[in-house]
């Protein structure tokens, strides 16, 4: 069974990179060795991972990462930082 991986990688000017891959490691290394010159990553170098999810199902996981890159920093800081209880109120916009 092939894994899919969707990452959040954290570049140096603070902001977040939401990705997905079937090769961590070496989508990893692509990133931090700026493979893509015009890509987001390259220009905020150095990033550093910060979250993955393991998938099974490479649509289900395209789906993650589409989610994911809509929420807002602080909702992706607290999936990184494990306090999913958080998530859900995080989604609520405050008038």
């Amino acid at each position: 069974m092939k894994l899919s991986y969707v990452y959040i990688l954290k570049c140096s000017d603070g902001t977040y990179y939401t990705g997905v891959t079937s090769n961590l490691d070496k989508r990893l290394l692509e990133h931090r060795t700026g493979k893509y010159p015009d890509s987001y990553t390259s220009k905020r170098l150095p990033v550093n991972l910060e979250f993955y999810a393991e998938f099974t199902d490479i649509n289900f996981a395209i789906l993650k990462e589409k989610q994911i890159k809509n929420w807002s920093k602080v909702k992706k800081e607290a999936l990184i930082e494990g306090r999913y209880e958080d998530l859900p109120n995080l989604a609520k916009k405050k008038f």
